[in-house]
């Protein structure tokens, strides 16, 4: 359901409109624990609203129970040699990291959109990649060796050879509607895939990975964290308790989230993630997902709650995929300094058009892509890339700066200066 059959939603929260309603700013601490039987809040109530909980009747019975504990990889007998972490910048003092979205089609898009991604690789020295979810279309997985890890990830990725951070999209974890993201035990075959694979890294279903700065400096200098967004923000109502967007697979998701961010000395902060907070492509943005308002579910509500709680103004980006887009937005009032990248586009394009209006330093609606993230102690930067399908080429669209991290206090060292 990442795909063109949705109806383009109605308009969410403005900018002018947050700052009129929620004002700039919110409280540090996480808000208080919703008891397992507490209501949903009220909402006004529309005619997607109500195809919402039709669907999600519809799908009650038919989602089986899943595990009760996040998985973890477990090394295997005999298993791969692993392509290896970069263990200090590169040449130019910086991490380059290849991020991708929404790749796992199989198809000449994605195809070609690797091969462009090869050379690029190669020319900006990037080891370390990223997948933001939807990694196999369109139902995930049957199991941890089934082919499709080889057509719609190994083999169109043949070259990139470098660890993927890998995380769960809707499509990952299918219930008995294709990309509904109802059955989030089905993302527990990735995390399996990933004790035999040389370049699929997924430790557990949210993990974080810090590389080190390098030279005298003990801290690291970028620290990224993976979650699992796929209990908060699925097109119909989680039936087993564990993934329940209040129940214990989540609340220890939040808990580990919130003290790994502040156990982090990494200079840069990075969260990845497959639903983005916001975004102008037509799914929309966190807390009215396309065009849902109401229930614990489908608007995305309480990953909205998530990301203002727990992730803004304390992380440097979202990176998300889940919108066919390429979109750099800007850092404002509302999330608190962090920038939310959406890049989702490796595989199958949007629909041409924005659907919202939040400020946005580049974005493309129509064209294939990725981006690469480079970090050094100085700045982050942020490569968009468009890529011509037919010609397997990649265009360098437009580029971002930053030089000051979000996290209070961060100091550039003198000799970065």
């Amino acid at each position: 359901m990442c795909g063109d059959e949705l109806i383009p939603p109605r308009a969410d929260m403005t900018e002018d409109q947050w700052l009129r309603t929620a004002g700039p700013g919110l409280p540090d601490g996480p808000a208080p624990q919703a008891a397992p039987d507490a209501r949903p809040r009220a909402r006004g109530v529309h005619r997607r609203t109500l195809l919402g909980g039709a669907v999600a009747g519809a799908a009650l019975a038919a989602v089986p129970f899943g595990a009760q504990r996040p998985a973890v990889a477990a090394p295997r007998a005999g298993g791969p040699e692993r392509f290896p972490f970069p263990s200090a910048p590169g040449p130019a003092g910086e991490y380059a990291v290849l991020v991708t979205g929404d790749a796992g089609t199989g198809k000449e898009e994605q195809y070609a959109v690797a091969e462009a991604a090869r050379e690029i690789c190669r020319t900006e020295h990037i080891g370390l990649a990223v997948g933001l979810g939807d990694n196999i279309y369109e139902n995930g997985p049957e199991s941890d060796r089934d082919p499709e890890f080889q057509e719609k990830f190994e083999q169109p990725n043949t070259g990139i050879d470098m660890p993927w951070l890998m995380v769960l999209g809707n499509h990952d974890c299918s219930g008995l509607i294709p990309g509904s993201g109802g059955d989030p035990s089905r993302g527990d075959r990735e995390v399996a895939y990933a004790a035999t694979s040389r370049r699929w890294y997924m430790p557990g279903r949210y993990y974080n990975v810090a590389l080190p700065a390098g030279g005298a400096q003990n801290d690291p200098l970028v620290e990224f964290f993976a979650l699992d967004t796929n209990p908060v923000a699925s097109y119909v109502v989680q039936t087993d308790p564990h993934y329940r967007w209040n129940g214990p697979y989540m609340r220890e998701q939040r808990r580990w989230l919130d003290a790994a961010l502040s156990a982090s000395r990494a200079r840069w902060k990075v969260v990845l993630a497959h639903h983005p907070y916001l975004n102008n492509g037509k799914h929309g943005s966190a807390g009215s997902y396309d065009g849902f308002v109401i229930g614990d579910y489908t608007s995305g509500i309480h990953l909205k709650e998530l990301y203002e709680e727990v992730v803004c103004g304390r992380a440097d980006l979202i990176l998300s995929g889940h919108d066919h887009t390429l979109q750099v937005l800007e850092p404002t009032d509302r999330t608190r300094g962090t920038r939310q990248v959406v890049c989702g586009a490796a595989a199958k394009a949007g629909d041409g058009k924005a659907h919202f209006t939040h400020p946005a330093a580049w974005q493309d609606f129509s064209r294939n892509g990725f981006m690469v993230v480079k970090v050094s102690a100085a700045a982050m930067t942020i490569d968009a890339y468009t890529v011509d399908v037919a010609a397997k080429r990649a265009r360098l669209a437009h580029r971002t700066r930053t030089a000051r991290p979000v996290a209070a206090g961060a100091r550039v060292p003198a000799e970065a200066r």
